[in-house]
Order: structure tokens, then C-alpha cells, then sequence
């Protein structure tokens, strides 16, 4: 299968043509000179996409490496980052500083800043030692 990146271009490039018909085929690398569409190629995009919507997307996308974004931006990737662990954790209510590190490092490297915004935002709540760590009640 292509990368996941060339995947979801091309799915922005078929939204895009669908709403603006006008749009020159020539820009779209899945339409050949003669104007064919490559449906070997739309195909991996579809199973790209399929992919991202299961829970093994996270096993072809890499970890996050760097969060050099807006704050607010950042902030809020950390807390989806943050639920999105704790959701695949299961029923667990709260779990140890070690547990929620190795959770959040299967999505980004630098788990203490994600777990810092989180903690600021109010969406998760650390015991006063800082050894247990709970989403807060929404």
C-alpha cells in the first residue's frame, strides 16, 4: 500500500474536485495525461483511509516527534492524545505516572509536555505527589 500521507492528499484531491468541477485534472496525480483514473491508486487510497478509521491506524502512522504548534493547537492535540490513551486503557480510573508515560508514548515522544497541557487544561487530574494521574469529570 502507498503511504498514508500520498493516501490522504489524494482523498483532499478527490473532496476538492468533487466540489469545484473546474479544477484541472492534470493536478491530480491519479488521472493520467489521457484523463483515465488510475483506479489501482484510488483503491490503496480507500483501503489508506479504512486503515485510519480502525484502531491499527496507530500502528501505521508514526509517533509524533515534535509539537512546534500554537499553543492552543497544541493543547488540544495533547488532550485528544490523553483521551485517546486512556480510552484504550479501558474501564481504569486512574493509573500510575509510569502506565499513562508508556500509554502516551505509543503517539508522541514528548509525554511530559502532553501530559503538562492536559494537567493545565483540567482534563487530567494528578494526585498531590504526582504519582497517579485520572481524566478529570467532564
Amino acid at each position: 500500500m502507498g503511504s498514508t500521507h500520498s493516501a490522504l492528499r489524494r482523498a483532499r484531491q478527490m473532496v476538492a474536485a468533487t466540489m469545484n468541477p473546474e479544477i484541472p485534472a492534470d493536478r491530480f496525480d491519479w488521472v493520467g495525461p489521457d484523463g483515465a483514473v488510475d483506479r489501482e491508486m484510488l483503491s490503496e487510497t480507500r483501503e489508506a483511509i479504512e486503515l485510519l478509521l480502525t484502531d491499527r491506524a496507530v500502528l501505521h502512522v508514526g509517533r509524533i516527534s515534535n509539537l512546534q504548534i500554537e499553543a492552543n493547537k497544541r493543547q488540544e492535540l495533547s488532550n485528544a492524545i490523553v483521551r485517546t490513551a486512556f480510552e484504550r486503557l479501558s474501564a481504569r480510573r486512574s493509573i500510575s505516572e509510569e502506565t499513562l508515560n508508556a500509554a502516551l508514548a505509543r503517539f508522541i515522544e514528548d509525554v511530559a509536555l502532553v501530559r503538562r497541557d492536559a494537567v493545565d487544561a483540567g482534563v487530567l487530574v494528578r494526585s498531590p505527589d504526582g504519582a497517579v494521574y485520572a481524566l478529570a469529570a467532564m
